[in-house]
């Protein structure tokens, strides 16, 4: 698969997008004032211990608090200064969480998993590390069960365990892997765990080593940072969003990455020097005025991203709704009817299948995680269900997050669940309506002449004068005056006065004054 990297960066945001097959299909945004968090480690202290949920609350100096379960608590403050020796074992791991690490090595049996309340106490300080990002009303997620990731190693400083990634299959090749980390931990005296990833099968010993020296080196600074720093502090802060990228994704597959700040494409064609020197040709610095996102499609995909419809090219469509709970992503016919010849059952088949494709696009695009309903339209033959259900496994193959299907054949629906780490694009780029407070809707202007008749009957003795001043937001204002002029008619009855109506465009749709002209009642 053909893939380009596009960068634009302007020193206060920079965005990067993905595309593959000239499809843009990853968008990710970094703003200076507001980085993400998630990879950063800090020097916590317990605020809150929760035994009926089995977590805890750890300050972290953001403006939530996080929260910790039981199950990611694997050192406390008193081990922590143990974590910088001890042996390698033998185990093999594909992996770089290091979930069991504290049950790792030296034989030690795993018992009963001890209780929160026995690990953690209120006032505690603690080393943790942000597995998500802070996301609406919650905090983010912490885990003691610190990584690192390197381009050909991942490093757990809370683990004493060598493990190679079971993809690489020459056991030659292994021994030889783990070999070079076993004699870097024996010189150096490095502590902790290290887990070899695919990428490193076939590299040459010096990039494997510096990997080893780039993890020594932020550990000792870590460490350092954690024994003079007083809690709440942030003692590791995870690398840049295009670095970040680069030590990920970078594969031959790319055939560009272009971007349009000199300073950025400085340091990037540092990055990939040093990562993957045989790519450093590729990396571009985009010189036109015209907008580099304009140039490559990818502004158009954005805006059309951060709507809920989204036009197939048969004519079809899909509708996406996030709420807090879940997304649902429902497919329609819309402009398509198929062929004059053809059979219903065909025409819906065909826009499920091409749906399918759009919908991980989109889901890929969008960023969008947790529970995702998928409402396919209604297919009589269950061969037909099932040919859907397979597409939309083999299309999430594609997708870096881990997700898991399931199919609800009565509803003829399929259900989602796709890992969320960060908030999606919605959420980034825009915020709540001020006029319907993220509601998706705001009360009718028919409501609003209604609400105003009623408020009039209620407080109209209390309007002294010779007359009366409404004043409205222009669309209410039009309203009264044609199609509820009967409204404007029962207010003049009401009052027993003259009704003198006042557009005003500063006023929110939903809000009104009423004013005599010796007193004034207001309400919003």
């Amino acid at each position: 698969m053909q893939k380009e990297m596009i960068i634009s960066a302007n020193g206060h945001e920079t965005m990067v997008a993905i595309l593959e097959e000239d499809l843009v299909t990853e968008i990710f945004v970094e703003r200076e004032r507001h980085r993400g968090v998630v990879g950063n480690i800090y020097k916590g202290r317990v605020s809150k211990v929760l035994p009926g949920m089995q977590c805890a609350f750890i300050d972290i100096g953001l403006e939530r608090d996080g929260f910790l379960y039981v199950s990611d608590v694997v050192n406390t403050i008193e081990e922590f200064d143990r974590l910088d020796s001890g042996e390698d074992d033998e185990h093999d791991g594909a992996g770089g969480n290091g979930r069991s690490g504290g049950d790792r090595g030296k034989g030690r049996e795993r018992g009963p998993e001890p209780k929160i309340e026995e690990l953690l106490k209120e006032g505690q300080e603690i080393v943790v590390q942000v597995a998500k990002e802070p996301l609406g009303t919650k905090g983010a997620r912490l885990t003691s069960h610190a990584t690192l990731a390197g381009r050909f190693l991942v490093f757990m400083p809370t683990v004493d365990h060598v493990g190679v990634s079971r993809k690489i299959d020459s056991r030659e090749e292994r021994s030889r892997l783990r070999g070079i980390v076993k004699k870097f931990r024996e010189e150096h005296g490095f502590g902790g765990g290290v887990i070899i990833r695919t990428a490193a099968g076939g590299r040459p010993d010096a990039d494997i080593l510096s990997d080893l020296d780039y993890f020594n080196g932020i550990w000792k600074d870590t460490r350092h940072k954690f024994e003079t720093s007083r809690a709440p502090s942030v003692i590791y802060r995870e690398q840049s969003l295009v670095a970040k990228l680069l030590r990920d994704l970078l594969t031959e597959e790319f055939l560009a990455i272009r971007i349009d700040n000199q300073q950025e494409h400085r340091h990037v064609m540092d990055l990939v020097a040093r990562i993957m020197p045989t790519l450093a040709s590729r990396v571009k610095l985009y010189t036109k005025d015209y907008p580099i996102f304009e140039e490559y499609g990818v502004q158009a995909e954005i805006d059309k991203a951060l709507k809920s419809k989204v036009w197939l090219k048969s004519g079809g469509s899909i509708v996406i709704n996030q709420t807090e709970a879940l997304v649902a992503i429902d497919v329609n016919t819309g402009r398509y009817v198929g062929k004059r010849t053809g059979r219903l059952e065909d025409t819906i088949v065909k826009t499920n299948l091409e749906a399918v494709k759009e919908i991980v696009r989109q889901i890929r695009l969008r960023d969008l995680g947790g529970i995702i309903v998928l409402d396919f339209i209604d297919m009589e033959e269950r061969k037909n269900r099932q040919k859907v259900f397979q597409a939309v496994e083999l299309e999430t193959k594609k997708d870096r997050s881990p997700s898991k299907l399931l199919q609800v054949s009565d509803f003829g629906l399929v259900i989602l669940t796709r890992k969320r780490v960060k908030q999606s694009l919605e959420r980034v780029l825009t915020e709540p309506c001020p006029y319907c407070s993220g509601t998706g809707v705001i009360k009718s202007s028919s409501t609003i002449c209604y609400e105003i008749l009623s408020e009039v009957r209620k407080i109209g003795a209390e309007l002294n004068g010779g007359g009366v001043v409404l004043r409205v937001n222009p669309e209410i204002a039009r309203a009264l005056k044609e199609e509820e002029r009967a409204v404007m008619a029962d207010l003049k009855q009401a009052l027993g006065k003259d009704v003198m109506i006042r557009p005003d465009t500063h006023l929110h749709h939903e809000q009104f004054d009423l004013m005599a002209l010796s007193d004034r009642y207001a309400r919003h």
